[in-house]
């Protein structure tokens, strides 16, 4: 299977607390819910049309615990809920899952082993949605295939970001980009690995040079 991340990120790479005010409140955000005023139907259909590509479910503990709080009261009419409610659900946790959600597993021992024999079962995609700390471990693990960004037409000057310190350099190859009346553009990206540097500035070494003392001769 590919592991296909996606998240809500507002201007400045905020990602926290998109869905409501007290969706994660952690740090003192303030801000929850700063997504919803933006959705139109077409977006809802992109999702949704994602989401039917899902065999499996890999979620951080607080997205966890949001989404268990939520979509297994949501009807089977709903489709985002129909899907997220029939297939399996993995949650990387240090400590036992408080909240119920039927078909859910605690991954125990380490993730990324554990992630990795997931990508081996056969299948189309195993999907993260949000779940900022596993998404910065599988992205310096190097285990996600492409990345699914919607970007909303705010500044937020304060929450947790996907790609915060710490982040690995990567290239993206660009596959599709969306746009919507609200202002939202929607990103789609594979994940690979840099082209390298070059430089614009006449005295600096030829690219070749530059490449081997970054330590990127050969790759």
């Amino acid at each position: 299977m590919k592991l296909v991340l996606g998240a809500f990120l507002s201007l400045d790479g905020v990602g926290q607390g998109p869905g409501g005010p007290h969706e994660d409140p952690r740090g003192d955000f303030v801000h929850g819910g700063w997504s919803v005023p933006y959705w139109d139907q077409a977006m809802m259909d992109v999702q949704t049309a994602w989401i039917e590509c899902l065999d499996a479910l890999l979620l951080g503990r607080v997205t966890y615990d949001i989404f268990a709080a939520h979509w297994p009261h949501v009807g089977d009419d709903d489709p985002i809920a129909a899907r997220f409610n029939r297939v399996p659900r993995y949650v990387a946790s240090h400590a036992s899952l408080s909240q119920a959600w039927s078909g859910a597993t605690r991954i125990e021992g380490d993730v990324i082993e554990a992630v990795r024999a997931l990508k081996a079962r056969p299948g189309r995609q195993l999907q993260v949605h949000g779940s900022l700390d596993l998404a910065q471990t599988l992205l310096r693990a190097g285990l996600v295939d492409e990345l699914r960004l919607w970007w909303f037409p705010v500044l937020l000057g304060q929450g947790r970001r996907l790609f915060a310190a710490g982040t690995v350099p990567a290239g993206l190859e660009l596959l599709d980009t969306l746009r919507f009346e609200t202002g939202v553009v929607f990103q789609h990206y594979r994940v690979g690995g840099l082209r390298g540097y070059g430089s614009f500035m006449h005295d600096d070494p030829p690219p070749e040079e530059l490449q081997r003392r970054l330590g990127l001769e050969g790759r």
